[in-house]
C-alpha cells in the first residue's frame, strides 16, 4: 500500500502527479533545485525538500539527494515523471534496495528496452514488425548488398558507431549501392575510427505513431489507442493528436496487438509507449519503447476518459488490470508551449512572465506550472505549458485549439504560440497530409 509519494521531477509533470495523488488520498513530497523554489509544485505538495543547486547533475539527476529526501520525509514510493531519471535502470534498482516503490517498470525492463539492439531482438521474437535489414554489421559490399536485396530498396547504409548523420547514405538501387557503401564506410572511419556498417530498409514518408499501454506486471497489458506524433523539429515533438488522421480501425487493431505482444514479452509493469514508424503504404515498424509516461499522454487521457497517472500508481501498488483495451471518443490535440522564439530559429527565451492567462472553456485543458511573476530559468527544458483540447471531430478540435491559442496570454518572454497558430491553419496539416519531415517544408511567416 502506497501512502506517500516523492516526485523526482519538476515543472508541469510534478504538479500533475501531485494533483492525482491528492485525489487518491496520497501524501506528496516535492523535491526542487534552488532555481525552482517558486514553482507551483513546491507550493502545492504536502512537503518540499531542496535537493541541490540549479544544474540537473547536482539536483534532479543526483540520486543520493533524492533517496535522502525520501528517507527524511518518510516517503514509501518515488514517481520519476518523464525525463531526468525516469528511464534510469540503476535508479529503479536503488529505489528497490531502499524499500521504495518505483512508480514504473522493473529495472531489468528499463535496461532491456533502453538497449536498442536488445529491444529490437525482443520485439522481433515477439512477432512485432521491425524495420527489415541486416542482423548487425556487414563485413563486405557483397554481404551488404545481399542484406539490401532481402530488405528491398531503397535502403539506408548506416555507421554502426557514432551519429550526427555521419556515415549514412541512402541507396535507391543496386547500381549505386557499392559506391555509397564505400563512401559511408570511409566517412565513418574518418569520423569515428570505425568503418562498420549495417543495412536498414528506408521507410518512405514516415509517420511517427505510438501506442499507449499499461501493464500490471502480472500478465495483463491493455492499450489505449494511438497518438500521432509526426509534427516534430530535430526529433523534438511539438504537437501531438489522438487518434491519428491516417489510422483506421484495422491498423489500430494490428498496431495495438503488436504493442501488447511486445510489452507482454517483458511482463511489462506500468505505463509505457511503443513507438512505430508507419510508411506511405501503411506498413508499420517498431522503432523503440519508452518505459515511462510520455509528455503527450494527455491527448490519450482526453480521448479515452482515463487518468493514466492513477493507473501508474495503482499497478505500482500491486493492483491487477482486468479491463480490456480502451475505445477512442472524439479527437484531442496537444500543443507544447515552449519559452522559445519561433522567429529566431526557436532560440530559448527564458525570463520573467509579466502577464499570464490560460484559455478556458469546455474541452480546453492547460497543464502548466507557471504564473504571472514566475521566472522561467535557462537551466531546464523550455516547455512551460501543454495546451490540450478535445472535441467530437478533428476539424472541431483544430478550431477549438485556434480559439484557445488566441486566448492564451503570456507576456514578458517569447513563446511558440504564433508557430502553433500558423501550423494549425496550414492546408496540408488540416488535410492530415504530413510526415516526420513536414516542418522542413513548413515556412513560418514573421509578424508584420
Amino acid at each position: 500500500m502506497i501512502k506517500k509519494v516523492l516526485i523526482a521531477n519538476r515543472g508541469e509533470i510534478a504538479l500533475r502527479i501531485i494533483r492525482t495523488c491528492r485525489e487518491m488520498g496520497l501524501q506528496t513530497v516535492a523535491v526542487y533545485s534552488t532555481a525552482d523554489r517558486d514553482t507551483l509544485a513546491v507550493k502545492f505538495a504536502d512537503e518540499a525538500v531542496c535537493i541541490g543547486p540549479a544544474p540537473s547533475a547536482k539536483s534532479y539527476l543526483h540520486i543520493p539527494s533524492i533517496i535522502a529526501a525520501a528517507e527524511v520525509t518518510g516517503a514509501d514510493a518515488i514517481h520519476p515523471g518523464y525525463g531526468f531519471l525516469a528511464e534510469n535502470a540503476e535508479f529503479a534498482r536503488i529505489c528497490q534496495d531502499h524499500d521504495l516503490t518505483f512508480i514504473g517498470p522493473r529495472p531489468e525492463t528499463i535496461s532491456s528496452m533502453g538497449d536498442k539492439s536488445v529491444a529490437k531482438d525482443t520485439m522481433r521474437a515477439a512477432g512485432v514488425p521491425v524495420v527489415p535489414g541486416s542482423a548487425g554489421a556487414v563485413a563486405t559490399v557483397a554481404e551488404g548488398l545481399a542484406a539490401a536485396r532481402e530488405a528491398g530498396f531503397p535502403v539506408m547504409i548506416k555507421a554502426s558507431a557514432g551519429g550526427g548523420g555521419k556515415g549514412m547514405r541512402m541507396a535507391s538501387n543496386e547500381a549505386e549501392f557499392e559506391k555509397l557503401f564505400v563512401a559511408a564506410g570511409t566517412e565513418a572511419m574518418n569520423g569515428f575510427g570505425d568503418d562498420r556498417l549495417y543495412i536498414e530498409k528506408f521507410v518512405e514518408e514516415p509517420r511517427h505513431i505510438e501506442i499507449q499501454l499499461v501493464g500490471d506486471g502480472q500478465g495483463s497489458v491493455v492499450h489505449f489507442g494511438e497518438r500521432e506524433c509526426s509534427i516534430q523539429r530535430r526529433h523534438q515533438k511539438l504537437l501531438e493528436e489522438a487518434p491519428s488522421p491516417i489510422v483506421d480501425a484495422d491498423l489500430r487493431r494490428r498496431m495495438g496487438e503488436a504493442a501488447i505482444a511486445g510489452a507482454a514479452a517483458v511482463n511489462y509493469r506500468g505505463a509505457g509507449t511503443v513507438e512505430f514508424l508507419v510508411d506511405k503504404n501503411r506498413d508499420f515498424y517498431f522503432m523503440e519503447m519508452n518505459t515511462r509516461l510520455q509528455v503527450e499522454h494527455p491527448v490519450t487521457e482526453e480521448v479515452t476518459n482515463t487518468a493514466l497517472i492513477e493507473w501508474q500508481l495503482r499497478v505500482a501498488a500491486g493492483e491487477t488490470i482486468d479491463s480490456g483495451n480502451k475505445s477512442l471518443q472524439g479527437h484531442a490535440i496537444e500543443c507544447r508551449i515552449n519559452a522559445e522564439d519561433p522567429f529566431r530559429n526557436f532560440a530559448p527565451s527564458p525570463g520573467t512572465i509579466t502577464a499570464f492567462h490560460s484559455p478556458k472553456g469546455r474541452g480546453v485543458r492547460c497543464d502548466t506550472h507557471v504564473y504571472a511573476g514566475y521566472t522561467v530559468p535557462p537551466t531546464y527544458d523550455s516547455m512551460i505549458a501543454k495546451l490540450i483540447v478535445h472535441d467530437t471531430t478533428r476539424e472541431r478540435a483544430i478550431a477549438k485549439m485556434l480559439r484557445a491559442l488566441d486566448e492564451f496570454i503570456i507576456e514578458g518572454l517569447k513563446t511558440t504560440v504564433p508557430f502553433h497558430q500558423q501550423l494549425l491553419q496550414d492546408p496540408r496539416f488540416v488535410a492530415g497530409d504530413f510526415d516526420t519531415k513536414f516542418l522542413e517544408r513548413f515556412e513560418l511567416t514573421p509578424p508584420a
